[in-house]
């Protein structure tokens, strides 16, 4: 098997949160996560959040991070915030490349790999999203796409430390989940272009009811979790069932 990856199951809130949610979200987590957990755990949040998150989290087993980064280290780019501003407020982890950021606001392959190395060069650890939508899928492209997803970012550096995490787009939000052996055979496909520690997170509709079957698989290594990272037993769930795995 070559060396074990540890798990990591990490939430997205989306734009999602206020003081008040976020601060009883977080003590339920932290509460019931413990020491030593066998999986690691993050949660991604909006930007405005970032202080009360550091705040809270600081000294827990609950690492936290960003949900989007500028390419630009500085400068005028209003609304803009920097990988060295994340950096400061103790991010771990920054997702870059996100469906919604690809499809909503325009983001192209080339964007999202000039962000990944911006997060790299700031020492934070970008979360990759790649995967296709329902037109690609089902006109064969699913390989095609995620593998020129992928491909964008490794020219740009070095993916030791980096996550990828695989979501097709069709998942999101829908309440359809790729199968377990549907979202395999998409791993094991990314995992040949990637060294075997590389960790590679599976991402669309992943519950507590699905997490199980999901994470039995070899080359699913945790979950980036959407809506059901809101609710403190759910994401819990999910952790549990990295754990175990």
């Amino acid at each position: 098997m070559g060396m074990a990856r540890t798990r990591l199951v990490a939430g997205n809130w989306k734009m999602h949160g206020s003081r008040a949610a976020n601060r009883a979200l977080l003590d339920a987590i932290v509460k019931a996560m413990g020491k030593g957990a066998s999986a690691e755990c993050a949660v991604c949040v909006p930007f405005p959040y970032l202080q009360q998150v550091s705040g809270q989290l600081a000294g827990t087993a609950l690492a936290w991070g960003a949900q989007n980064v500028s390419e630009h280290a500085q400068g005028a780019y209003t609304g803009e915030v920097s990988a060295a501003m994340l950096a400061e407020f103790g991010c771990r982890y920054v997702i870059v490349g996100h469906s919604e950021r690809r499809h909503l606001y325009c983001e192209s392959d080339a964007q999202v790999a000039a962000k990944f190395a911006a997060a790299q060069g700031a020492g934070l650890v970008p979360i990759l999203c790649v995967g296709e939508t329902l037109a690609e899928r089902d006109a064969g492209l699913t390989e095609e796409v995620v593998a020129r997803q992928l491909d964008a970012v490794l020219g740009k550096g070095a993916f030791s430390d980096a996550v990828l995490a695989y979501e097709p787009v069709w998942a999101i939000g829908t309440g359809r989940t790729a199968t377990p052996h549907q979202a395999q055979a998409v791993h094991a496909f990314l995992r040949k272009r990637l060294s075997r520690e590389a960790r590679i997170l599976y991402g669309g509709s992943v519950k507590a009811g699905n997490a199980t079957a999901l994470f039995a698989m070899p080359d699913i290594d945790g979950g980036l979790i959407g809506g059901a990272s809101l609710v403190a037993q759910e994401f819990l769930a999910i952790v549990q069932a990295a754990a175990k795995g």
